[in-house]
């Protein structure tokens, strides 16, 4: 299988690249702030299949260069979308829990109302737009709270702070689920198959399992990590961001599971498989 990604240094996007057939296009050989190239590229490549695992990720920062984010996470996968079409082949579109949001307790369902609360969650949501609206076979998998052994996130935050301090206050307020990159390239990849094999696309939720705060989150690293380090859980209001979080981050996985087989792995495991290689 064939298959072009867009992104090579992101989370999901190196964990794609230990599977099969992947050519993992850099930024310099595609440039998500040029949308026009980003559909050469696939015209040009004819790959297969096509991943997009790039998008503009600064959620503060996205607050004052939402014009950017909106080329990156808007308008670029729209282009990637439509050369796909023009192929005939499958296009995946990675999302996020952001465009809804967040009000609530019950999980988000694909088919729930969205309501982007920040720039972010606007700019991938014009994303999710644009890829609908192409025409071809494309599918949305929409996730939350990415972690792997890779670039920056929660978990080797947590690792870092740990070594500095002794206690550490963490958001207890917010819930949902925690995902492996490892295990999104993976379902990315069992997707990719099936829609190769005629398959529809469509808009998935895909997290890891069980739902939790990020304050728990952190003591589950902690924990596996064996550091004595101790979480104080506080309210969002104590950690002020420039952009607000969703505090209802939980996704209904349950289409994903009737439509290609793929359940929500447990994250705890995913952890376990992440500081092994951090080690």
């Amino acid at each position: 299988m064939s298959v072009l990604v867009f992104g090579q240094t992101g989370q999901v996007a190196i964990e794609l690249q230990n599977h099969g057939d992947v050519m993992a296009l850099a930024r310099d050989q595609a440039d998500l702030s040029d949308p026009a190239a980003c559909a050469a590229a696939i015209l040009e490549q004819r790959p297969r299949v096509v991943i997009n695992a790039a998008a503009y990720t600064a959620v503060d920062r996205a607050e004052q260069e939402e014009n950017i984010a909106q080329i990156v996470n808007g308008e670029a996968p729209g282009a990637m979308a439509r050369a796909a079409a023009e192929l005939g082949i499958p296009f995946l579109h990675i999302s996020t829990d952001y465009v809804f949001d967040g009000t609530g307790e019950n999980p988000w369902s694909p088919g729930k109302q969205v309501n982007p609360i920040g720039a972010y969650g606007r700019t991938k949501l014009a994303g999710e737009i644009a890829v609908q609206e192409a025409g071809g076979n494309a599918a949305i998998l929409r996730t939350s709270w990415v972690f792997s052994a890779h670039g920056a996130n929660f978990v080797k935050t947590m690792l870092r702070l740990g070594h500095e301090r002794e206690a550490l206050n963490v958001v207890a307020d917010q819930i949902g689920g925690p995902t492996p990159a490892a295990d999104i390239a993976r379902a990315l990849f069992v997707m990719a198959k099936a829609m190769q094999g005629g398959a529809k696309g469509g808009l998935y939720h895909f997290a890891g399992q069980p739902d939790i705060s990020w304050a728990g989150f952190a003591r589950e690293v902690f924990s596996q990590a064996g550091t004595g380090v101790l979480v104080h859980g506080i309210p969002t209001t104590d950690y002020p961001t420039p952009a607000v979080r969703p505090m209802n981050s939980r996704l209904d996985c349950s289409s994903l599971m009737a439509d290609f087989g793929i359940e929500r792995p447990d994250w705890r495991a995913g952890l376990t498989d992440v500081l092994a290689e951090l080690r």
